[in-house]
C-alpha cells in the first residue's frame, strides 16, 4: 500500500481501511487480516499510557511506537500522528517533526486542523512529506471544545468545514480524517474533495474508515463512543484467562508434569 494507492482507491471506489496500531505484535496481525494502513495515533495517550487525552503524548512517545509499527510491518502504509505542539508553533517545527516520522519508518504523517495550519500542509508536501489532514471533532483542541463533541451541525460550522476540507486539498493533503460530524456532511465533503476522506464517526459515505484498535477488539472500555462498533470483546477474554491461571497456580494445578522440564 502506498500514498498513490491510496488515492487510487477513491477513483477506483474501493474502501480505505485504516486501523490504529502502536507496536510490532499489532502490526504483524492487523497485516495479516488484510489491514492495508495502520495509524500509529496520538490516541496512545489514553488507551496505552492511560492518560484522559492526546495532549501530553510527545514527539519522543510518537517515533518509539512509529519505529515499533514500521519495523514490522511489511506492506502497509504506516501513518505518523503528529503530537500537539509539534507543529502548532512554527513552520519549521512542523517539517522538522515531520521529516522525524518519515525517518522513524512512517510512510505520511496526519496533523489536526485546517485553516490555522495550511502553510504546513503546503511545505511539507514541498519537500516530498505526503500530508493526511485532519478535520471535525480534532482530540487535540478537546479542551476549546469543552470535551469529545460532535462538529458541523450548524450551517456555519458546516459551510467552515466544507471550506476546510477544500483549502486542505489545496495546499496538497492527500486524504483527510473526518471526525465526529453529521454523515451528510461528511457525505458533501467526500462528493467535493478529490482525495480520499477517512471517516470516524462519520457515517457511511467516506472513502474509507478508521477505528482504535482497542476499542474495535473491545480491550479498552474506559468510554465507548458511539460510532465504535467492537468487533470482539477481549478485555472479558482476557480477565477470564487471568483468573483462571490464578486458580490453578494457588491450587497447585499449574505448572503440571506437561509444563515441567525433566
Amino acid at each position: 500500500m502506498t500514498v498513490p494507492d491510496l488515492q487510487r482507491y477513491k477513483r477506483d471506489k474501493k474502501k480505505v481501511i485504516v486501523v490504529t496500531a502502536y507496536d510490532a505484535l499489532f502490526a504483524r496481525i492487523l497485516e495479516e487480516a488484510g489491514i492495508e494502513a495502520i495509524l500509529v495515533g496520538d490516541s496512545l495517550g489514553v488507551v496505552v499510557q492511560g492518560r484522559p487525552n492526546t495532549l501530553s503524548v510527545t514527539m519522543e512517545d510518537m517515533l518509539y511506537h512509529t519505529r515499533l509499527v514500521a519495523g514490522a510491518a511489511q506492506k502497509a502504509l504506516v501513518i505518523g500522528d503528529m503530537p500537539f505542539m509539534s507543529y502548532q508553533a512554527a513552520r519549521e517545527d512542523a517539517l522538522r517533526n515531520a521529516g522525524r516520522l518519515l525517518q522513524a519508518g512512517a510512510h505520511a504523517v496526519k496533523l489536526e486542523g485546517g485553516a490555522a495550519i495550511l502553510d504546513r500542509v503546503d511545505a511539507m508536501t514541498r519537500v516530498g512529506i505526503p500530508v493526511i489532514g485532519h478535520l471535525g471533532m480534532t482530540p487535540q483542541s478537546v479542551h476549546q471544545y469543552g470535551g469529545y463533541k460532535v462538529q458541523g451541525k450548524g450551517k456555519d460550522q458546516a459551510r467552515a468545514l466544507l471550506a476546510d476540507a477544500k483549502a486542505l486539498e489545496e495546499a496538497g493533503a492527500v486524504a483527510m480524517v473526518l471526525e465526529a460530524i453529521p454523515a451528510p456532511l461528511a457525505r458533501t465533503i467526500t462528493e467535493q474533495v478529490s482525495i480520499p476522506t477517512i471517516g470516524i464517526g462519520a457515517g457511511p459515505h467516506c472513502d474509507g474508515q478508521v477505528l482504535v484498535l482497542y476499542d474495535l477488539l473491545g480491550l479498552f472500555d474506559d468510554f465507548v463512543p458511539k460510532f465504535v462498533k467492537p468487533y470482539a470483546h477481549l478485555k472479558a477474554d482476557a480477565l477470564q484467562a487471568l483468573r483462571r491461571y490464578k486458580e490453578e497456580v494457588e491450587q497447585g494445578k499449574f505448572p503440571g508434569e506437561s509444563e515441567s522440564y525433566h
